[in-house]
């Protein structure tokens, strides 16, 4: 009987081989299946615009309290009063002979004022701790600076329109806080010292009729 010894050897070779390839064809696919990993997703992108502040609110402008004032220019030739009201002011410069202007205008949060008149008068002014307005008064090519305290009772701007015997009358007075007044009466263009006004009730007499001056107010 004929051993079948190289036969065997041949086959157990070939059995080797076809089993070492296979293992290393397993390996493979699990080294190729271990060194992948999976991408993770992107992260969602935010919004990188931050949402923008509120603006700021604009601060409430201060309210300037309503007063009268009533003062000399520095050079002691007239007299200047301003009457405060709701943010807006009336202003009267008078020498008490024959120079007089009205003004008006707004007064600033700040205490600031221009005032103008006719034929380019101009009050520039600035009320300062709520007790005295300091400015100037440009009249005529002339430049006046004065201090106006605010007015005790009894002083302070006072007006009267009317019309006497035919004619258009406009009085304006300055009371100061010591009693003396300062005023015009303007008849159809023509200026003259006012007469005296009693502060307490307002009663003038011009040319001979009772009038009664009031505050003037803006």
């Amino acid at each position: 009987m004929k051993h079948p010894g190289p036969l065997l050897t041949l086959l157990a070779g070939l059995l080797l081989g076809l089993l070492t390839l296979t293992l290393d064809a397993t390996a493979g696919t699990s080294r190729a299946s271990s060194s992948y990993q999976e991408k993770p997703p992107s992260p969602t992108p935010t919004s990188s615009t931050a949402s923008p502040a509120p603006a700021a609110s604009s601060p409430s402008p201060s309210r300037i309290a309503d007063a009268s004032y009533a003062g000399r220019t520095d050079d002691d030739s007239s007299s200047v009063a301003v009457s405060v009201r709701g943010g807006r002011a009336i202003a009267y410069f008078c020498d008490g002979r024959s120079r007089e202007s009205w003004l008006k205008g707004p007064v600033l949060a700040d205490g600031s004022m221009r005032l103008t008149g006719g034929h380019g008068a101009a009050l520039n002014g600035t009320l300062r701790d709520g007790v005295r307005i300091r400015g100037t008064v440009d009249l005529d090519g002339g430049h006046y600076a004065f201090t106006a305290p605010r007015a005790v009772k009894g002083s302070g701007l006072y007006r009267a329109t009317a019309t006497v015997r035919g004619a258009k009358v406009e009085g304006g007075w300055i009371v100061l806080a010591d009693g003396r007044q300062v005023g015009i009466v303007d008849r159809e263009g023509t200026p003259s010292s006012a007469p005296r006004i009693d502060p307490e009730t307002g009663a003038v007499t011009v040319d001979g009729q009772p009038l009664t001056a009031t505050p003037a107010l803006p």
